[in-house]
């Protein structure tokens, strides 16, 4: 009986994953260039046991973790903002983080700091880095699909858009910044990916998928609970068992 104990145990921290996953989608269902969590589930270790002079295998229960992030592309809003900036396509934008890091993020709410560098919405600079020219406005700079900044007749520069081998092992940071780390491989230029001045890409999260997932995971995660109480009280049962 206590294989059954552990079994909707792992079968509760399984959900539990789950449940955290989608609750990170739906905090950040407004989030600017946000990707939906993958949850995958693996069952645990098999054992061969004699129930009744017959070798049968009992499973230990099923685990889950986070696979990686949905590389689906979220819908494209207008916004009129010539710093607002939104990728059709594959790619991120690259940041310098707070430790000097390198961050990539689908978040294209570009402002300008004080010495007029193009920074993130966290003020994380621009890579490689941008500023526009003393008494040059936001409204008169035009960015080509291909990334290219220009005011009037002057270039100042170009935004790359880059991406690594396996998006789904970088390091996820808060307001949906990824690190690449040596899983995830060397950053490297993209190509085919366009650059929309003027408008923003949504967060990817499916409100309707997301919330009819948590229902079935909260049922499969109060069936969970009571096997354990159902398994509690039949254990219970039998210490009360005495021979005739």
């Amino acid at each position: 009986m206590i294989e059954g104990l552990y079994s909707a145990a792992a079968g509760m921290a399984a959900q539990q994953e789950q449940l955290d996953a989608i609750g990170d989608d739906l905090a950040n269902v407004s989030s600017t260039g946000y990707r939906s969590e993958r949850v995958a589930f693996s069952d645990l270790l098999y054992n061969a046991v004699d129930i009744a002079g017959t070798e049968t295998d009992t499973g230990a229960g099923a685990a889950a973790r986070v696979i990686g992030r949905s590389q689906a592309q979220g819908s494209i809003q207008e916004t009129g903002d010539p710093l607002n900036l939104a990728i059709e396509g594959e790619g991120y934008f690259q940041l310098k983080g707070p430790s000097g890091q390198l961050e990539l993020t689908r978040d294209g709410n570009f402002g300008l700091d004080a010495n007029g560098a193009i920074v993130g919405a966290e003020s994380s600079q621009l890579v490689p880095p941008i500023n526009l020219p003393a008494g040059v406005s936001p409204a008169e700079v035009k960015i080509a699909s291909d990334g290219t900044i220009t005011a009037g007749k002057r270039t100042l520069g170009q935004i790359k858009l880059v991406s690594v081998p396996s998006p789904d092992r970088m390091l996820a940071g808060a307001g949906g910044a990824f690190t690449p780390t040596a899983e995830s491989g060397p950053v490297a230029a993209v190509s085919g990916a366009r650059i929309h001045q003027g408008a923003l890409e949504a967060s990817n999260v499916d409100m309707a998928k997301e919330m009819a997932l948590m229902v079935s995971t909260q049922r499969a995660y109060q069936m969970s609970s009571s096997a354990i109480q159902t398994e509690s009280q039949m254990m219970s049962i039998a210490n009360q068992l005495r021979p005739a």
